[in-house]
């Protein structure tokens, strides 16, 4: 009898096969399941899969007969639906003890509904955040797995080792039971929505306002990457604008269609935030601003209605790159703030055992959000395991600080000239709000009383009060 496989994978789109090929290239041998059995045997007969452990399996009985116990087996299907018929599935195959993975973009609250049925029927379930698209499953992914510590344990070894690597650490760590792993990806896809949507008003800005060449912003973005905005995604985007359309001869970013899509995870955090109660304005902007490009016929028709900004400026051309720098950094670590905040909430919302500074850790490579300042952050929740928010941190307070002059002057002259940048002035509205001991709360507290005999509390002595507003 052939030795038995130590995981199976079941879904072989890029992303399976991807993650496949890189549990095999670390000494694991994986057993492939594909509906479609035409596009298992092409993958397994394929020249990357040739000569290393993968085995084939035509159906899920001969999958699961191939395994290892107790069995684990990866499900890399479309999130929703297909996740749960699956799971039935493969169920009656399955045997008390054995593991069912999600690997794909799930909603936690399907991750918790999931892993409770599972649990009665004798099964363990890990909901696990992937992250790194293609390129970052077959090198190394950033690996978020919820569940018990006891489906980790047997799982937990081969996620580790095939992770991104940073300064000799596993990006991977036992995020928590049930949804938590699952609720940590999507936190960070959250968190990249704004940084992508932040990059892309300073991109604007440079182009509409300051009239920078794409050669020169380039440059910018490529300077920039060499200090404290080190990160994946300011390396792509002075990559992307650097590159030239063959067919035109024009800068490849000036040839797409500015209209952008979004696959439903940045909408998950913004409605947890609100379920929750967390303020995180800049990634909902950030999903807002994905609307809003959706309905491009209805904006350039708007324009000839209408009319657009016709922005000039005339200060210093190099002095307002640096102020663009600086507040992409401060808006930057707002959002990081916003998304920490968030993941804490859930922590003691849903009494998970989540390590900020870990997630921080496993966070800076495989991801799309790998950045410098990570460390930073482990080092904040160091100082302080219970930090409410990244802005308390001396470090992070000093950056920001240090970036609110430029940051106040970015914002001012794009809105002065018409230029939209909803996630750059949001988090500069969160950072204001959060500094403020008193708002604007008394005014809606009053109002809310006045129309709904809602009652507000006084600044001079403890309880709840109601006024007859209308009799005074």
């Amino acid at each position: 009898m052939a030795e038995q496989a130590d995981i199976g994978l079941i879904g072989l789109a890029v992303m399976g096969q991807n993650l496949a090929l890189n549990i095999a290239d670390h000494g694991h041998k994986i057993a492939v399941f594909n509906r479609t059995v035409e596009t298992m045997r092409k993958f397994v007969d394929s020249d990357e899969a040739k000569g290393k452990a993968v085995v084939g399996c035509e159906t899920l009985e001969e999958l699961v007969a191939s395994l290892k116990r107790p069995r684990a087996i990866v499900l890399m299907v479309k999130a929703g639906a297909p996740v749960d018929q699956q799971i039935e599935a493969l169920k009656p195959l399955l045997d008390e003890g054995d593991i069912i993975v999600d690997g794909g973009n799930s909603h936690f609250r399907d991750t918790q509904r999931r892993d409770k049925a599972l649990t009665d029927a004798g099964l363990h379930f890990m909901g696990t955040g992937i992250s790194g698209g293609e390129e970052g499953a077959r090198n190394g992914p950033s690996i978020m797995p919820g569940g018990t510590a006891e489906a980790y344990a047997k799982v937990g070894p081969i996620f580790e080792a095939i992770s991104a690597k940073v300064d000799g650490d596993d990006c991977c760590i036992h995020i928590g039971t049930d949804g938590a792993g699952h609720f940590v990806k999507t936190t960070h896809n959250g968190i990249e929505y704004a940084d992508m949507q932040m990059i892309a008003e300073v991109y604007t800005i440079m182009r509409n306002l300051l009239g920078m060449s794409a050669a020169e912003m380039a440059q910018a973005f490529t300077d920039w990457n060499e200090g404290d905005l080190d990160s994946y995604l300011i390396e792509i985007t002075a990559d992307i604008l650097g590159q030239t359309d063959e067919e035109t001869g024009n800068p490849m970013v000036e040839m797409i269609l500015d209209r952008a899509g979004q696959k439903g995870t940045g909408q998950w955090t913004s409605a947890a935030a609100l379920e929750l109660g967390v303020p995180a304005p800049t990634i909902a902007e950030a999903v807002f601003a994905r609307a809003i490009s959706a309905i491009k016929d209805e904006r350039v028709e708007a324009e000839k209605i209408i009319g657009k900004a016709s922005p000039t400026f005339a200060g210093d051309k190099a002095a307002f790159v640096n102020d663009l720098r600086d507040a992409l950094l401060a808006s930057k670590i707002c959002a990081y703030a916003q998304g920490f905040a968030l993941m804490q909430a859930a922590k003691e919302e849903f009494g998970w055992d989540t390590d900020f500074g870990k997630v921080a850790m496993i966070w800076r490579g495989g991801c799309i959000i790998r950045a410098r300042f990570l460390n930073r952050i482990k080092e904040a929740y160091d100082r302080d395991p219970a930090l409410k928010n990244l802005l308390l941190d001396p470090y992070f307070r000093a950056f920001v600080e240090k970036g609110d002059a430029a940051w106040r002057r970015v914002v001012a002259t794009a809105i002065a000239n018409g230029l939209p940048v909803p996630a750059l002035t949001s988090a500069l509205s969160y950072f204001d709000a959060y500094r403020s001991g008193r708002l604007w709360a008394d005014m809606i507290q009053a109002q809310r009383d006045y129309f709904g005999a809602h009652t507000f509390e006084r600044t001079d002595r403890e309880g709840w009060f109601h006024r007859e507003w209308s009799k005074a």
